[in-house]
């Protein structure tokens, strides 16, 4: 699992007919503290997500297990909003209170 931003959305008139109706979005991957981690990269939305939120991904194999991705040519899926992270018994994350969230 791979925290990240949502950063824009990808619009592809064309596509494999198995991603008609799939909503696709582009997502910056991040540290805990919000930094930039590695290179953005495109992943089906299967929660509704939107621009600036902090997401959870997966990657790979496990990116073509939910039921929105389930035998698609996917090897990114966003399958959570991050609500809350603690680490060391201290909240490091609230999603209320976040200025990225739009």
């Amino acid at each position: 699992m791979i925290f990240a931003r949502v950063a824009g959305t990808v619009v592809c008139t064309l596509k494999d007919e198995k991603l008609t109706g799939s909503k696709l979005l582009l997502v910056q991957p991040v540290d805990l503290a919000g930094s930039p981690k590695g290179n953005p990269l495109v992943a089906v939305d299967s929660v509704g997500a939107g621009e600036g939120e902090l997401v959870l991904l997966a990657q790979g194999s496990s990116a073509r297990q939910t039921s929105r991705t389930e035998s698609r040519p996917v090897d990114a899926v966003i399958f959570a909003i991050v609500d809350t992270v603690e680490q060391g018994g201290k909240r490091v994350f609230r999603k209320t209170e976040d200025s990225h969230a739009k």
